[in-house]
């Protein structure tokens, strides 16, 4: 098992930053009623490991026995569209980016299964409206804790949509209706990287939680903390690396510690991090296109896409990084330009269908912006040569 997973927190009180966030979340877990919620904030910030927290401070251990379950639904024009979820007995996990241009569907679908069934009472068996509605009341009288620790006294379930942002316009004014039709049975939380990309009608409707990205010391602390209870000793200098080169994503930089572990142990302060395998593949391709600007040379880049595309990495990963590894190799006058065409390429993609059809129009568009660069400079200094 990986350290991500094996040391993963599983209270809201035994994080190790955003003590103010855990204790606001915690109290609001203890309530009889539980709003819509929005959990914001930039990758490896932390937002899905205090949202399972969250949940079995809600639920209890129960929200604990996940089971993976496959759902098939049918498009109008008869095209049947599978999908993986993760689910206990008090919620269902989906990942909108898997849903693809048919997202519109799969989410309202998956909305009404949800709020079909109520949640398990303790006996085990469906919890009944008039079983629900006595529950919450004695556990209102009783008081926050008892109502925390009493799982039957929620009357709703949970669906945790992740990657919010991913689902196209119609997908989300059709989960704004769907919320607000099923809002006595089922609550939802979102989990997105951007506020801004989510349709305020959403946005109106749910509790807003900005998670933040940790400090560089807070990922050094847990980073220390993750050494010491695998019996390991981190120097302070290579943890700080660490938490510096994955830009504060707790996340990728645990990742790395356990793949730097692997590689060399004890560890040395000046040890050498090694990149993720895609990231110096992604790092060859812009070899490549500074080196050569010709058809031949795109037709064997789309190929190299494809393979980083099998490999289920995320194409607006893949464009962001190319163009961080691009823009160091161009003079500073085009710098801007290519930052501009790689927004406008990323934008692209989240209203195409191919994505290979987008990466590729992006380095079609540098080829021919640094080539006709190369061309006005060779033609100032007068040599043709290697043109």
């Amino acid at each position: 098992m990986l350290w991500l997973d094996k040391w993963q927190p599983k209270k809201l009180g035994k994080m190790d930053y955003h003590d103010s966030l855990s204790e606001r979340m915690s109290a609001m877990a203890g309530s009889v009623d539980v709003p819509h919620l929005m959990v914001y904030g930039p990758p490896g910030a932390g937002k899905k490991t205090r949202v399972m927290a969250f949940l079995r401070e809600v639920f209890g251990p129960g929200a604990s026995k996940l089971r993976l379950e496959h759902a098939s639904f049918k498009t109008p024009s008869g095209k049947s569209i599978d999908v993986t979820t993760i689910a206990s007995n008090f919620h269902v996990e989906i990942n909108a980016g898997d849903c693809g241009i048919y997202d519109r569907i799969v989410v309202q679908e998956v909305i009404k299964s949800v709020a079909m069934f109520r949640p398990l009472n303790m006996g085990g068996t469906i919890a009944t409206a008039s079983e629900t509605a006595a529950a919450a009341a004695a556990a209102a009288a009783a008081g926050p804790a008892s109502a925390a620790s009493t799982p039957s006294a929620k009357g709703f379930k949970m669906l945790v949509l992740t990657e919010v942002d991913r689902l196209t316009h119609a997908a989300q004014h059709a989960l704004r209706r769907t919320m607000e039709k099923y809002s006595q049975t089922c609550r939802v939380i979102l989990i997105c990287n951007a506020a801004s990309s989510v349709i305020e009608p959403i946005r109106s409707r749910c509790l807003g939680i900005r998670v933040a990205a940790p400090t560089h010391e807070e990922v050094c602390t847990v980073l220390t903390k993750t050494c010491k209870k695998e019996g390991l000793t981190l120097p302070p200098d290579l943890a700080m690396r660490i938490s510096r080169q994955t830009k504060r994503n707790l996340r990728a930089a645990l990742l790395l510690l356990e793949s730097t572990k692997v590689q060399s142990y004890p560890f040395r302060g000046d040890q050498r991090l090694r990149l993720p395998d895609w990231r110096e593949f992604v790092s060859c391709i812009a070899n490549d296109i500074v080196k050569k600007q010709s058809p031949q040379q795109l037709l064997a880049i789309r190929k190299k896409f494809y393979q980083l595309l099998v490999n289920c990495i995320p194409a607006d990963v893949v464009l962001r990084t190319l163009a961080s590894e691009l823009a160091p190799k161009v003079d500073e006058d085009l710098r801007h330009e290519i930052m501009h065409w790689s927004a406008f390429y990323e934008h692209r993609l989240t209203q195409g269908r191919k994505d290979i059809v987008h990466l590729e129009a992006f380095v079609a568009k540098f080829m021919s912006i640094y080539k006709a660069t190369m061309l006005r400079f060779a033609a100032d200094m007068g040599d043709f040569d290697d043109y």
